[in-house]
């Protein structure tokens, strides 16, 4: 039997879109975040243990749809305040010459769900990351092409990922700053490949911006055009959506890059449900990785009692990769009885990751210290 009673059916996108909100308090994750972490997976853990992370094991967030996309036809536009706009096709842009840079890549939202309150949205804990060897054009080289008019203060860049939010129907969008869009240190790039692999349909295939040190908002995939603007970009995801917000009615500050953090590969075997490790005792080696987008990991720490006391780690050297994750490691002695691991991460500008988790109304940017449960028997 029909339950709509008349007066019942949506009469906007706002009926269908409900605006951001906090969680209250003890409410559980609802079958819509459930949703949402179905499609969207993380990196498991024990993946770590890659310096180049597969494909399938990279974290993915999709903001709508997955599009339809077919190389031999997608066409990728550079246009607005340029003297020449572009119109280049795959083939042209693998023609000129191509650069790779390895890159780790993370969520702005990872670690979301373990806010209190809770911000409704994509429930991310800590695995919302992942490193790739990305292929492309560097973006700087397509604008010497089209050439940038003295006017121009941003670049906006459009995928193909349609859909609705918070009532609003868009296109996803996001701009840089020219001097960032241009710049050798870190290199933006337009690429079409990952891990030496045409990109896959879940990474923006056949097209993708890489933002080396920002979180992955910036990551525009499906790209299909670039226009240049005299005027700072105040789309959706730019102006409301990705903000350090206290409350709803707060202008906030934009996310831009990466904070410090470290992970642990989880060590020993886990309980099925609960993913508490059991390890044996004796000797153990800890390891992970770090990274930061603001400065270079300087310092790695590990805690074998829940942060009371804290160890240096060893860092793996510098392998000229300078926007990707290092390796670290440690040596601990297992003991019978429970443990709580930790590691913390701190970069070159003195920035390390708390122990108390800061709070923002979207979640974003939260890189409070990963806590491993393990079970000595």
């Amino acid at each position: 039997m029909d339950s709509h009673r008349p007066g019942d059916e949506p009469r906007s996108l706002a009926d269908v879109s409900a605006p951001g909100r906090v969680a209250a308090p003890d409410e559980a994750i609802s079958h819509e975040e459930l949703a949402l972490a179905a499609r969207n997976h993380g990196l498991p853990l024990e993946a770590l243990r890659y310096d180049v992370t597969p494909p399938g094991l990279h974290y993915v967030l999709v903001h709508y749809d997955i599009p339809p996309a077919d190389a031999d036809t997608w066409t990728l536009t550079v246009g607005g305040h340029v003297r020449t706009p572009l119109a280049l096709d795959l083939a042209a842009l693998r023609a000129l010459p191509p650069v790779t840079h390895r890159v780790t890549m993370e969520c702005a939202g990872n670690g979301r769900a373990r806010l209190a309150p809770r911000p409704v949205s994509q429930p991310w804990l800590v695995e919302a990351v992942g490193t790739a060897d990305w292929t492309g054009v560097p973006l700087r080289t397509l604008l010497a092409e089209a050439g940038v008019e003295p006017d121009a203060v941003e670049a906006v860049f459009t995928g193909a990922d349609h859909g609705v939010e918070r009532g609003v129907e868009q296109d996803y969008r996001r701009s840089l700053r020219l001097a960032d869009a241009t710049a050798t240190d870190p290199e933006v790039l337009v690429a079409y490949a990952m891990n030496g692999a045409p990109l896959p349909p879940q990474h923006g295939h056949p097209l993708r911006l890489v933002v080396p040190g920002w979180y992955g908002m910036a990551h525009v995939k499906w790209l299909h055009d670039i226009t240049l603007t005299d005027t700072p970009f105040t789309g959706f995801q730019q102006a409301v959506a990705y903000r350090y917000r206290q409350a709803s009615d707060e202008l906030g500050d934009p996310v831009t890059r990466i904070a410090p953090r470290a992970l642990m590969i989880p060590p020993g075997f886990p309980d099925f449900m609960t993913r508490t490790r059991v390890v044996r005792p004796g000797p153990l080696r800890l390891e992970g990785r770090a990274w930061s987008g603001r400065a270079p990991v300087t310092r790695v720490e590990i805690s074998t009692d829940d942060g009371r006391s804290w160890e240096a780690a060893a860092l793996s050297p510098p392998d000229g990769h300078a926007w990707s994750w290092r390796h670290w490691h440690a040596d601990w002695t297992a003991t019978a009885g429970t443990h709580t691991l930790t590691a913390r991460a701190t970069d070159a500008e003195g920035t390390a990751q708390p122990l108390t988790q800061p709070w923002n109304r979207g979640g974003f940017g939260n890189n409070l210290v990963q806590r491993v449960p393990v079970v000595c028997l």
